[in-house]
């Protein structure tokens, strides 16, 4: 089962110079997640983040260095994923892999991220539904 049901938008508190990458699970379910990006080592991707249902989850904190962000998600009781078109290495437990090349001779997995263009925003949210459709925007 694929979940598109994928929100995603900058956000701002009022008041709040707090910057950071969030995840929010609108499902009913325990998601795991996985983020991937761009860093001064290369290509990083990392996980997993346990974010129950209804509840949000902080990947990054701090100001967003990179434009360009990459999520992949997996309903832990349904297995419903949230993926997209870029290729990424994920190891079965927690992890922080430097490169996306070989993911499966280096003995990870290769899962297909979604890309976020944050705009260089200081912050972003992503939302996780279980509602078909896809859709982003802006507060």
């Amino acid at each position: 089962m694929l979940f598109a049901g994928l929100f995603a938008f900058p956000f701002m508190a009022a008041g709040s110079a707090h910057a950071e990458f969030r995840v929010c699970n609108g499902t009913q379910n325990l998601v795991g997640v996985a983020i991937g990006y761009r860093s001064a080592e290369g290509w990083i991707s990392e996980g997993w983040w346990q974010v129950p249902a209804t509840t949000c989850a902080t990947l990054i904190e701090g100001e967003l260095q990179s434009r360009y962000y990459y999520l992949y998600a997996e309903d832990a009781a349904r297995g419903g994923r949230w993926t997209g078109g870029v290729n990424m290495c994920v190891a079965e437990n927690e992890f922080k892999i430097v490169g996306v090349q070989d993911c499966f001779t280096r003995g990870y997995q290769q899962m297909g991220f979604k890309e976020y263009d944050t705009g260089r925003q200081g912050s972003w949210m992503v939302q996780l539904s279980d509602t078909p459709g896809t859709q982003e925007g802006q507060n």
